[in-house]
């Protein structure tokens, strides 16, 4: 037990700013320091929205005397001219009333999270007064800009980043060389499908891997301005997969299609924003990208509405290589879609049972929105394992399991590897003659930092981290997602995708060399067991009570009533429907560097978690007979 401080931090938001990650993951790492946190209440958030009102600045500073707040950290990763401004507010407010930047007062330090623009101008106008966080900073960094003493942070956290040291520092060696500009593109297997309209994913692996370990390398892909007409954008995006193709080093094109595309395919968009990416509108559109882009196999993403019918148009235009469907997302859950929830998991799954007849892949890019809203680990496992199930008895015969590192970025990589192992080893449990499961890892969405040279360092250290998955599996990953290093600052050429993807191949080379050499981190140490252990134990005892309960699980009845019951908690889903306030009602915060469900302060056990949701059932069923089937005999 780490002996509490006298100091008090006081971490804000403000109300219009949904992003609760980092203050979560900052206020899990200043307890587990022994300091006292307070998270702005919705009042006082509601305040810094209108700090220009004498009445709102009265609300904050008594929130911050009252309490005895002596370090504050405000966050904000909307707008940057109005974080600057707001925080150029809070500034004056606080030396106006004496608390700040003058001697014995209450507030000592001040901080900043937001988008890197914004720390920069305040970088600039405070000149070291503020410390700024631009995202990616690891947990050591992250408590000393809050001010916290290196003698202060706990040997727990220290050790339990040490992995991400050892990484990072390998990754900075493969930079710092240089060697992967050099590389030049693998020698494939030239099999007399390659290329052709008769090309699979699993051909493109298994011949891939005839001449030793050579993943598949997917990245996504598309350029779009607003200043360009719909027509140019299309003949741009041509020209860049003519230079991908023509470069050799990319396997799988994902088409960066609009939201529109998966939307309004083949409607009229007069009027209409774009929302980026390529906006393609036809089939023939289609053809055309598929044509520009061989020999690479190609795919994009579902439709959110019609979903198998555009399931049905990829097959006959890109000759897609695989499907990748969310199941309880992209519908009424996060905006994405028309379609309400039972609605969109019907459409999904039968659409699913669609792809079968094809004998093409599918992929169900679930745990990953799970996690982006506040989810748990375990929920994380969970839902890539009942996705996974329910694909394999819709027919689906060879599964592509996509697993994000770093989702949430603060999450320690021991617990990505503990967490990744996990939902590996469930879901390969699903295996036989008639389903295969195909690994594919990728760096998290919001991973990389503002900085080039820095995020490459990042991409080549999350690279070693996909090969510890499967540490013994000189097979493992089969498909590498390669997220490019700018992407934090804007959206990759070909050119930097092609570097992208030097510095993939070149960090598991040489990452593979340490490994034969004994000079790589040890990644089967008793920590990383135990945590397996747990998450583990925890996934198999809820996915049983789950079978038991809920009845027909793998059915869009059944996913349904999952999700509604609370079984698979999303504390941080935007919608305010009574319909999901089971799935919301759950608090979830960092521990040691993984996401944890808990009850103030305790940790909830798996049996009380059970116990709940199982309470909730009669509700759910409740509301799936009444809302959906109603005058309908169930």
């Amino acid at each position: 037990m780490v002996a509490k401080k006298t100091e008090v931090f006081g971490l804000i938001k403000t109300l219009v700013d949904a992003h609760t990650m980092g203050i979560n993951a900052a206020e899990a790492l200043l307890r587990d320091c022994g300091y006292n946190v307070l998270v702005s209440p919705p009042a006082v958030e509601d305040a810094m929205d209108r700090i220009k009102a004498e009445s709102a600045q009265k609300l904050i500073t008594d929130w911050i005397t009252e309490n005895n707040i002596s370090r504050i950290g405000f966050s904000y990763r909307l707008d940057q001219d109005t974080a600057v401004d707001i925080m150029g507010r809070l500034i004056y407010v606080l030396e106006k009333n004496g608390l700040y930047n003058k001697v014995g007062a209450q507030v000592k330090s001040v901080f900043f999270a937001g988008l890197a623009p914004a720390c920069n101008k305040i970088d600039k106008e405070y000149h070291g007064k503020v410390s700024t966080f631009k995202g990616g900073e690891s947990p050591e960094e992250t408590l000393l800009i809050m001010g916290v003493p290196i003698d202060d942070i706990p040997k727990q956290i220290k050790e339990g980043c040490q992995y991400d040291k050892e990484l990072l520092k390998f990754g900075e060696g493969i930079i710092k060389s240089g060697n992967y500009r050099h590389m030049k593109a693998p020698e494939r297997n030239m099999y007399k499908e390659f290329g052709t309209n008769k090309d699979t994913l699993e051909l493109r692996i298994d011949n891939n891997y005839k001449g030793g370990f050579q993943p598949v390398i997917r990245a996504h892909s598309g350029p779009y301005s607003a200043d360009m007409t719909r027509e140019a954008c299309l003949k741009k995006y041509q020209e860049w997969c003519h230079d991908l193709a023509k470069s050799g080093f990319l396997d799988v094109l994902s088409i960066g299609s609009s939201q529109l595309s998966q939307s309004n395919f083949g409607e009229n968009w007069d009027g209409k924003p774009n929302g980026g990416g390529v906006p393609v509108n036809s089939e023939v559109e289609y053809i055309d990208i598929w044509q520009a882009a061989r020999p690479m196999l190609v795919r994009t993403y579902s439709g959110t509405k019609n979903v198998q019918r555009m399931a049905e148009i990829y097959e006959k235009t890109i000759n897609i290589a695989w499907h990748a469907l969310s199941l309880w997302w992209f519908d009424e859950l996060d905006g994405r879609g028309p379609n309400p929830l039972y609605t969109n998991l019907k459409e999904h799954i039968e659409t699913i049972k669609y792809i079968a007849t094809t004998k093409k892949p599918v992929e169900t890019n679930v745990p990953h929105h799970f996690a982006f809203r506040g989810a748990d680990d375990v929920t994380y496992i969970i839902s890539g394992f009942l996705a996974a199930k329910t694909a394999k008895k819709c027919g689906t015969k060879t599964f592509v399991l996509q697993n994000m590192l770093n989702t949430p970025r603060s999450t320690w990589g021991i617990q990505d590897l503990a967490k990744g192992r996990t939902l590996l080893k469930l879901v390969k449990e699903l295996e036989d003659n008639n389903f295969r499961v195909v690994l594919q890892t990728r760096a998290g969405l919001d991973y990389f930092k503002p900085d080039l040279e820095t995020a490459k360092v990042q991409l080549a250290s999350v690279t070693a981290m996909m090969d510890d998955i499967d540490p013994f599996n000189e097979h493992s990953p089969d498909i590498i997602h390669v997220v490019s290093y700018c992407e934090a600052l804007f959206l990759a050429t070909p050119d930097i995708l092609d570097d992208s993807i030097k510095i993939t191949r070149i960090a598991l080379q040489e990452y593979r060399q340490l490994k034969k050499n004994h000079l790589a981190p040890n990644v089967m140490t008793d920590d990383i067991k135990r945590r397996q252990y747990e998450l583990e134990t925890a996934c198999r005892k809820i996915i049983n009570a789950m079978e038991e309960n809920i009845p027909d699980l793998y059915s869009p009845e059944g996913l349904y009533l999952a999700f509604v019951a609370g079984w698979l908690p999303t504390p941080d889903l935007w919608s305010n429907s009574d319909e999901f306030v089971h799935a919301k009602n759950w608090k979830t915060r960092m521990s040691s560097g993984g996401i944890v469900l808990c009850d103030h302060d305790l940790v909830v056990t798996t049996d009380s978690r059970i116990n709940r949701c199982v309470s909730n059932m009669s509700d759910a069923q409740y509301t799936l007979k009444h809302k959906y089937f109603k005058g309908v005999i169930v």
